[in-house]
């Protein structure tokens, strides 16, 4: 059999596989009554429906690279006054929030301040089988290295689904600021404390993002927060402040995945991640701009090749930026990848990258682990959720959106910047223009010299599209048993 009919035998089969689980998905809503959300009605609006509803008076901070953002988070725990709530997939009690001897280590830190206010930490119980990680009886380990000694709260939350994981990362100080996002206080796996300039520092790196939330959608992260420890420990969250008065001109709106029938407060479950990104891609006019680790999602795939197929304007591109080596599911990624260059038959509107680390001359492997998306400057998200099955319809995640077109432009422009290695002011240009002149050539380039064996000169890189399932099929059969 000749490798161009294998490749036809073996997408035919991958997408066979994908209809499969796109079905139990639609099942699966539809017994929950949740089909709404997997396909919203046709409007105008980019918000998320059902509760809770986007709320007026907020403030948004996207802090980009743990090097911004973990200091942030350090500075407003050490300013708790009345109690400090996290929930995450994985802590390390020995991780420092900065890189001040003084600050001391996550464990030190949160001991020291469960003297003066409550302090509860909300863990996932870690995988039931030793094919993933966290294990159980290490995550087990970690609770009582927090609470030796120290009045700590810590409870594992092991009420999920099989297969999958609690991966929301939520830090809220007294009920007045949170911070939502994809860094998880954890050494695992590399090293969260990165800067936008990357250096390369003899460990793994991580590109990654956080938000900092002021405002009354603080109230809609702390119930969250408050209805799953309430679940986990039977225990009332105990005055649990109304939410917090107006603290900017932002309209935010927080969504999340919520599995059904894994918690009593919430037994048909929430799916409004994938309905706020199907909204958001389906309006998309003249860009998209995404950064995840995984781009696996079927959904988002389908309508991104649709754009692409039928361009909403002569200005549209699509650029993701992705990790060149995912901890898993490369196969279907970058199976994914060629799925879009293929609807983009060569007219040069899609655009697949990724970053590295960099000293003068020297490259090193970088992790691409933010989970961020901007659609025509006109709506942002950031969060726990990356772009396949598991943060869609099965781990619990939680992101915060704003349609606030000052905040989704400044913040595409610094990211921008940084992974161009130019001002913002070079960045600031219409974005197909940018994107014509300085992201393709640039990543073209060092893709060309990575083929030749030849030095890389820029941090940015190409990452070109392959087969529909370059191994086989590997990729859909892992989503059939894992994400469906």
């Amino acid at each position: 059999m000749g490798s161009g009919l294998v490749e036809r035998v073996d997408g035919w089969a991958g997408q066979g596989i994908e209809m499969t689980i796109g079905w139990r998905h639609r099942r699966r809503l539809e017994r929950v009554g949740r089909m709404d959300q997997l396909e919203p009605p046709p409007g105008r609006s980019l918000w998320a429906a059902a509760d809770p509803p986007p709320r007026a008076g907020g403030a948004l901070e996207v802090l980009v690279d743990g090097g911004e953002a973990l200091p942030r988070i350090a500075a407003a725990l050490a300013g708790a006054r009345s109690h400090v709530h996290i929930a995450g997939w994985h802590v390390t009690p020995e991780f420092g929030l900065t890189r001040d001897d003084r600050a001391g280590r996550l464990r030190d830190l949160l001991g020291e301040l469960s003297e003066r206010v409550e302090v509860r930490v909300l863990l996932w119980a870690g995988a039931p089988v030793r094919a993933f990680t966290p294990a159980r009886a290490a995550v087990r380990g970690v609770r009582d290295e927090l609470i030796r000694g120290t009045r700590v709260q810590c409870a594992l939350d092991s009420h999920e689904r099989p297969m999958h994981c609690h991966h929301e990362k939520l830090v809220i100080v007294d009920g007045e600021v949170a911070f939502v996002g994809g860094i998880d206080l954890t050494s695992l796996g590399g090293d969260r404390f990165d800067t936008s300039d990357h250096p390369m520092r003899g460990r793994l790196g991580w590109h990654d993002a956080s938000s900092c939330v002021r405002g009354p959608a603080v109230g809609d992260v702390a119930a969250h927060f408050a209805a799953r420890w309430r679940e986990v420990t039977d225990d009332q969250v105990e005055d649990t402040p109304p939410p917090p008065a107006a603290a900017g001109g932002v309209e935010l709106q927080v969504v999340r995945t919520v599995p059904e029938r894994v918690y009593e407060f919430l037994p048909q479950g929430d799916f409004r991640i994938v309905e706020a990104y199907t909204r958001a891609l389906r309006s998309a006019r003249k860009l998209v701009y995404l950064e995840s680790q995984f781009l696996w999602s079927p959904q988002v795939v389908d309508i991104l090749a649709s754009k692409l197929r039928a361009p909403p304007s002569d200005e549209f591109r699509i650029v993701v930026l992705l990790p060149a080596r995912p901890n898993n599911g490369a196969d279907t990624t970058r199976g994914q990848l060629g799925v879009l260059a293929d609807a983009d038959d060569g007219n040069a509107r899609f655009l697949a990258t990724t970053i590295s680390a960099r000293s003068g001359g020297l490259a090193g492997p970088l992790y691409v682990h933010a989970k961020i998306g901007i659609v025509d400057d006109a709506w942002l998200t950031v969060g726990s959720a990356n772009l396949n099955e598991h943060s869609f319809f099965n781990d619990t995640e939680m992101n915060v959106v704003t349609c606030d077109p000052a905040v989704a432009r400044e913040t595409r422009l610094g990211l921008w910047a940084e992974h161009l290695e130019r001002s913002v002011e070079e960045v600031s240009g219409e974005p197909a223009r940018v994107v014509d002149e300085l992201w393709r050539p640039i990543a073209g380039e060092q893709l060309e010299r990575r083929r030749r064996g030849e030095p890389l000169t820029h941090r940015l890189l190409e990452l070109p599209g392959v087969s529909r399932r370059s191994m086989a099929l590997l990729g859909p059969v892992d989503g059939l048993f894992v994400d469906g």
